[in-house]
């Protein structure tokens, strides 16, 4: 199993920034893709934003150009920097990691979810 521990969410005035952080532990044989996702209450959990191993990312629309995914390939970590927050981004905000734990089994993680809110 892969465990992933989110972290960084708050409480956080419009226009400005928070940085979430997630690590993933347990047995890992490689990880593919990690992202965030997010919640909002009465909506569905949406794509935030990915990044694969070779790179390659994908963010929403409603947030590019102000949220930012790196990863940490070595620590098994990926941080999503958020800037220019907006009323519409709070949310419960979810770490994912499609990992494989030997080398043909492939599951999708998740982590227990972090609250960002956005208030004046």
């Amino acid at each position: 199993q892969v465990q992933l521990v989110e972290s960084g969410g708050g409480l956080v005035q419009p226009g400005g920034s928070l940085r979430l952080s997630c690590a993933a532990s347990g047995s890992i044989f490689s990880i593919v893709d990690m992202g965030w996702y997010r919640q909002a209450p009465g909506k569905q959990r949406e794509l935030v934003a990915s990044k694969n191993s070779g790179g390659g990312t994908n963010y929403a629309d409603s947030v590019k150009g102000r949220f930012t995914i790196s990863r940490d390939n070595a620590k098994n970590a990926v941080y999503l920097q958020m800037n220019s927050l907006k009323p519409e981004d709070p949310a419960v905000y979810y770490c994912n990691a499609g990992a494989y734990t030997d080398y043909r089994n492939w599951g999708d993680y998740w982590g227990q979810g972090t609250q960002v809110t956005v208030s004046s």
